[in-house]
């Protein structure tokens, strides 16, 4: 008995030293900034939290790129056209779907998505209008950064046969604005949501953290 105990309590120490240094490295590491690439300042997108995501938010349609042809309004339950912008966030599709709430959170879904056993889907919201705030932030890109950021996100999406966005029919919306589609890519604590917009950022030449699990690190660099 007493050698289990021993076992039960190395284990528990243990997971809490990794832990530990999970949110050490974690906060360490979004603290160190990669700087904005200088650039023309020709358009607007933004960053938008809701508290633990982040999304990436852009107009809906430009010269550019019209997201509308393959995020669709038709997708949404609302099917209002009128909406200006998209934000779109990366993430565990089983946590997107069957946790509306952390109050639904399955110790299931969260293990898969801690270490990389579930797919992923990307979660797609219109919006009328950004409102630049806590939770909202704009940033200035050029059309040349902006077109990279495009080829950023649009890789993340599974395509079907024949080039287009796979919508993922289901209930589990959060509103009437949003819809979700397959997307490619392994969560894990290592390749989180925020990780992923992160990355975009870094991609596009944005001011971003070297690595984030969290928004905490990418919302320090856009201060109001």
């Amino acid at each position: 008995m007493k050698k289990f105990l021993r076992i039960v309590l190395k284990s528990l120490l243990g997971f809490i030293a990794f832990v530990l240094l999970y949110l050490l490295l974690a906060f360490c590491l979004s603290r160190i900034t990669v700087d904005r690439e200088s650039d023309k300042e020709e358009m607007a997108i933004y960053i938008l939290t809701n508290g633990v995501h982040t999304d990436l938010v852009m107009p809906a349609t430009t010269e550019i790129y019209d997201w509308t042809k393959e995020v669709k309004f038709s997708n949404t339950r609302s099917k209002d056209s009128s909406n200006r912008f998209l934000a779109m966030g990366w993430g565990d599709k089983g946590f997107y779907l069957q946790t509306p709430h952390w109050k639904d959170l399955k110790a299931s879904v969260a293990f898969k998505a801690a270490f990389a056993l579930s797919t992923t889907a990307i979660h797609a919201t219109y919006y009328p209008k950004m409102i630049e705030g806590e939770k909202c932030r704009k940033i200035m890109v050029s059309k040349v950064q902006y077109q990279r950021l495009i080829n950023y996100i649009t890789a993340s999406f599974q395509k079907d046969k024949g080039g287009h966005f796979i919508n993922i029919p289901t209930d589990a919306a959060y509103g009437n604005n949003d819809a979700f589609y397959e997307a490619n890519g392994s969560y894990s604590m290592l390749q989180t949501c925020n990780t992923w917009a992160n990355s975009g950022l870094k991609a596009s030449g944005q001011k971003c953290c070297l690595w984030t699990a969290f928004d905490t690190g990418i919302f320090l660099k856009y201060p109001l």
